[in-house]
């Protein structure tokens, strides 16, 4: 019989949350390494780049790997023979690690939790409750699993009932082409078949937890029906071109990542649920001896990776730059950013349709500006701001006539691909649509000099800021004649593939 301490139990999920808040998995970064080293795109060379070189300063720092510090999800294993000194349930313990975790005034992470989902969806301001998945299992001991999941990436999930004949690979192919690259690629693809819907979806969830071992799987050889389909998934996801940050490449997926169960002799679920390059997970342990122990990695352990701007960047003066200059930007050009930039998200947003659908004056004069897609960390020491990468700007779509026609904006930063619709939106407002990379989010945090609230203040990290950067860097998504860099990369890098695959078995 083994007695768990509440206060042990509570400890040891904050200092967990706080560890992967700033540490990715070495398996991740090893990955990451070796797609880096193999990739042939210069886009999406220069975004694993950028999501190595985060990753390390994050490490150095102390400091949120990405600006979305996540949803907290937890798989508690409690054994038949442990016995709890608490209080509390599970759930609250959970919880309540999380509040101390996310109110750490040393390393404060976003909240991002909000309640009433369905309604007034108010931030519950401590970033709890947690998703808590509880098993009853054998011996004496308490095993967690913990994990922060980014919204951008959860989005993205999808589910389906397939027939018992039909096949998963198929639709996995055709599914992940439609996800976009919200879910900032490449990381993983977690895959749960069988059991119910509800129980595929826990399973491949969960099975997101596992480390990156593809490449061993490769070497050894597959075994069971689970690592068949690995391999094969591994292998025909790649070939899609999707590539890092969906720009065109060798490597959208790192490691695919499956878990099974016994199913109705009519049924086939299956959920596939991505996890993005700010991959944030760690297990630990409790045979009640006290709080979990989690060892640093060592920096050394980190690739000497450096990303240098290119001879053919573009400098920009926010302050200054004109309708007639953006129209000479091209698809895929790096350009670096510097002045006044706007921030603004979902709920600045909507507030701003509202205002004008009253005809009320807006608070911020968006003539002729930028704006940024972000809800940045809250900043300590001597920062201007805390983490503060891009969000997925889809979610802007709806939105993109009204700030492009009625408030007058010139351009948007943001992650990932735009809408067709809205693409023909940019392309009418002769406006542009730059791609700052996600997973990065410390690294761009570096730019931003100054930073103040404008407008929308309750917000919190909805607000609407101005923040004053310098040489920001980004890449000119979508043009303004409507060329595409997350329709022509990937066309061109899976043709790209193919030729390759051609030549090797000739």
């Amino acid at each position: 019989m083994s007695i768990i301490k509440k206060q042990d139990f509570i400890d040891s999920v904050a200092d967990a949350l706080q560890y992967i808040s700033y540490y990715h998995p070495l398996d991740f970064v090893q990955a990451l390494e070796k797609a880096y080293l193999k990739e042939q795109s210069q886009a999406a060379k220069d975004a694993i780049a950028q999501i190595l070189i985060n990753s390390r300063m994050a490490a150095e720092g102390h400091r949120p790997l990405c600006q979305d510090t996540g949803i907290v999800t937890c798989f508690v294993k409690i054994g038949m023979q442990v016995q709890w000194d608490s209080d509390l349930t599970v759930q609250e313990m959970v919880d309540e690690g999380v509040r101390r975790a996310y109110n750490n005034p040393d390393n404060p992470l976003r909240a991002s939790i909000v309640a009433d989902p369905a309604g007034r969806r108010i931030n519950t301001k401590d970033n709890a409750p947690a998703v808590v998945h509880i098993d009853m299992v054998a011996g004496n001991e308490v095993e967690v699993a913990i994990a922060a999941k980014g919204g951008g990436s959860e989005n993205k999930s999808k589910m389906v009932m397939l027939n018992p004949s039909d096949d998963i690979v198929e639709w996995v192919l055709k599914t992940l082409p439609t996800m976009g690259a919200g879910w900032c690629p490449p990381g993983m693809l977690g895959i749960g078949i069988g059991g119910t819907a509800e129980k595929a979806a826990v399973l491949a969830k969960e099975s997101l937890m596992d480390p990156v071992d593809i490449h061993e799987l490769i070497e050894r050889g597959a075994e069971t029906t689970e690592e068949k389909l690995r391999l094969e998934i591994f292998e025909k996801a790649n070939k899609l071109g999707i590539g890092a940050q969906g720009l065109g490449g060798l490597t959208t997926v790192v490691d695919i990542k499956i878990k099974s169960a016994p199913t109705h002799a009519a049924s086939k679920p299956v959920v596939m649920i991505p996890n993005c390059a700010a991959t944030r997970h760690v297990h630990f342990h409790l045979d009640g001896s006290g709080p979990a122990e989690l060892t640093p990695p060592k920096l050394e352990d980190w690739p000497e990776v450096t990303w240098e701007v290119g001879e053919n960047v573009r400098r920009v003066n926010l302050d200054t730059v004109t309708r007639a200059d953006i129209a000479e930007w091209k698809m895929g050009e790096t350009v670096l950013l510097s002045g006044k930039l706007l921030t603004g998200r979902d709920a600045a947003h909507k507030r701003i349709q509202e205002m004008l659908s009253k005809g009320e004056t807006l608070p911020v004069d968006f003539k002729d500006r930028f704006i940024y897609y972000v809800g940045p960390v809250d900043a300590i020491g001597n920062e201007a701001v805390g983490p503060a990468g891009p969000t997925t700007s889809t979610r802007m779509d709806k939105f993109t006539d009204m700030m492009l026609e009625q408030a007058g904006l010139m351009g948007m930063v943001g992650k990932a691909e735009r809408g067709p619709a809205t693409v023909d939106s940019i392309k009418q407002h002769k406006a542009v649509y730059l791609m700052a990379v996600g997973g990065a989010a410390y690294l761009v945090a570096k730019a931003v000099k100054k930073a103040k609230v404008l407008a929308f203040e309750d917000l919190g990290m909805e607000a609407i800021y101005e923040f004053e950067v310098e040489d920001m860097p980004v890449t000119v998504a979508v043009d303004s004649e409507g060329n595409n860099a997350h329709v022509a990369g990937p066309a061109i890098w899976q043709a790209r593939i193919e030729e390759l695959d051609a030549k090797m078995k000739v």
